[in-house]
């Protein structure tokens, strides 16, 4: 239920900046620094995803602040993202530029919607294997995006990735393809150089800038990103058709749901990181929501937070939203007053720069632990990463979920028992007439079978009473109620009387909700102890004819 506390829980607060007064300046360092940094993702995750350059921008700057001010999280920096651009590459080639303000603002109010209602814990579900899964299918994505570009090519539109890339490498224009080439390796070579040399550098800035100096001075005629806007367009809401709404909305709801997941595992890292206190993941979506509304107004494309630089910000001392709202004030400035040379960056520059991007979010020690952990989480990784690259991101996340879900069901399934136990001495006639089992584990589906054999064995070809201790059993859900429902109804059909003992109290409500009570013979049927239901069975099986 949402309440005017939990809405007012979920706005700016004053304590928001309690620590203000202490770590402004940590905090302006903090925000300049990832603004320099976050300027040539923005701007190569916009051309990246087929919006544009000024579109990346103008995100990093509107989705940027909105969030830092609404989000949830004190450290998270928001902007566009390498996971974001794979979305919206084959939208824009499907529905045209004209379909991203709709869909950006459409996606936005999802995942406000999701914020309000409560859904932001819902992230702690997904399992490590999937997540991590999902990020190297997006880092395998990023660089497979950035070949056309790296040779020099246009991409082929509603191609998958990995075709496409390998169709440009097959048909490369060489005589064009070795420049934009040798602008990458110079980027690469600056990247992987310039942090040896003092940690401080910003390498993907120092980068950009050395190849188009370069590039200028040298007189290589390769493309460049070319004219961007020198102010913020006025915020306008995008017409509304109700076909196209349609014919949009399955895009919006993936949007939307990459755009919460990828956020909140990013502000739930971030507070990890920084000692800022834990985030509130149902108020991040929130923000979330929010920036990526006013960035469709302004032009911009859906926003997450973006981990790289959240560390980036952390690393730097941001301990408030402070940090935040100067990174994007600083990309503000760049679009006020330094479009000019940011026209010429080459963009083979910017594919440099995320292919380096794309290997830096790739852990080799985490793959490590998954793949020799376990066979079932390194086939979850495994089939995630795999799904991601060949066919659709939303449903890499959802097939990895229910793979690992089906992993996580089987190993329970195996931990659950069902033991055919002998009656305590001393032995009376009519003992060996009497089943006793006892239920351990779980309660599913696969246990019907299993009673069944426990029953009817080579050593007790005659059975007239089954007494169930259910005392041991840990879970049971409303699947495991019903089957042990159909079980004591069919028994009881064949003439054999069941006695249930030891029902947890937590399990009781359940029970008698399926009807498990109502298909016992007699309510004295349902016993507390193991003597009183012995006894009992013993009456019934003294009754039967032999």
């Amino acid at each position: 239920m949402i309440t005017i506390g939990r809405l007012g829980r979920l706005l700016p607060q004053r304590s928001d900046y309690t620590d203000l007064r202490r770590s402004w300046r940590a905090d302006v360092l903090a925000g300049v620094t990832v603004g320099v940094v976050a300027l040539p993702l923005a701007l190569a995750f916009g051309i990246s995803s087929g919006v544009g350059a000024a579109a990346g921008l103008i995100t990093a700057v509107v989705a940027g602040l909105v969030a830092a001010v609404f989000g949830g999280s004190s450290v998270q920096v928001s902007g566009p993202t390498g996971a974001m651009a794979v979305v919206l590459a084959p939208i824009v080639a499907m529905h045209g530029l004209g379909s991203i303000a709709l869909v950006t603002v459409l996606a936005g109010l999802l995942v406000l919607l999701a914020g309000v209602t409560g859904l932001g814990r819902a992230v702690t579900f997904i399992p490590w294997p999937v997540i991590e899964g999902f990020t190297l299918g997006i880092a395998a994505i990023i660089f497979l995006q950035q070949i056309p570009a790296a040779f020099a090519a246009g991409g082929l539109p509603g191609e998958r990735t990995l075709p496409a890339a390998w169709h440009v490498v097959t048909h490369a224009d060489w005589s064009e393809a070795v420049k934009s080439l040798g602008v990458i390796a110079f980027v690469v070579a600056l990247m992987v150089a310039l942090p040896r040399i003092h940690r401080a550098i910003p390498e993907s800035l120092a980068a950009v800038v050395g190849a188009t100096v370069a590039v200028g001075l040298l007189g290589i005629s390769v493309a460049t990103i070319g004219e961007l806007p020198s102010h913020l367009p006025a915020p306008m809401l995008p017409q509304v058709v109700p076909g196209a709404l349609r014919d949009l909305f399955g895009a919006a709801l993936a949007i939307a749901a990459l755009a919460a997941i990828e956020s909140l595992l990013s502000a739930r890292v971030a507070a990890t990181m920084a000692p800022t206190g834990p985030y509130d993941p149902d108020r991040e979506l929130v923000g979330q929501g929010l920036a990526s509304v006013a960035s469709g107004a302004f032009g911009g494309m859906p926003a997450t937070g973006a981990i790289a630089r959240t560390a980036v910000n952390v690393r730097s001392g941001a301990r408030t939203r402070l940090a935040a709202v100067v990174h994007s004030v600083v990309l503000l400035g760049v679009v006020y007053l330094a479009t000019g040379p940011v026209a010429a960056i080459p963009l083979a520059a910017l594919s440099g720069v995320l292919m380096v991007t794309s290997f830096r979010m790739i852990s080799r020690s985490t793959m490590r632990k998954i793949l020799t952990s376990t066979r079932s989480d390194a086939t979850t990784f495994v089939l995630t990463a795999v799904v991601t690259v060949c066919f659709d991101l939303i449903e890499a996340v959802q097939i990895g979920i229910l793979v690992a879900a089906f992993f996580a069901l089987r190993s329970v399934a195996r931990r659950s028992s069902v033991v055919r136990e002998e009656l305590p001495a001393p032995h009376r006639p009519g003992d060996e007439e009497i089943a006793l089992l006892r239920l351990d584990g779980a309660m599913f589906f696969g246990a019907a079978e299993r009673i069944s054999n426990a029953i009817v064995d080579g050593d007790h070809p005659r059975t007239s009473v089954v007494i169930i201790r259910m005392s041991q059993l840990g879970m049971l859900d409303a699947t495991g109620a019903n089957t042990l429902a159909q079980i004591c109804t069919e028994l009881e059909a064949r003439g054999i009387t069941v006695i249930i003992k030891g029902v947890r109290p937590e399990h009781s409500a359940l029970l008698a909700n399926v009807g498990v009570f109502e298909s016992l013979r007699h309510e004295r049927h349902l016993v507390d102890t193991l003597d009183e239901a012995i006894d009992h069975a013993r009456t019934h099986a003294r009754r039967q004819p032999h």
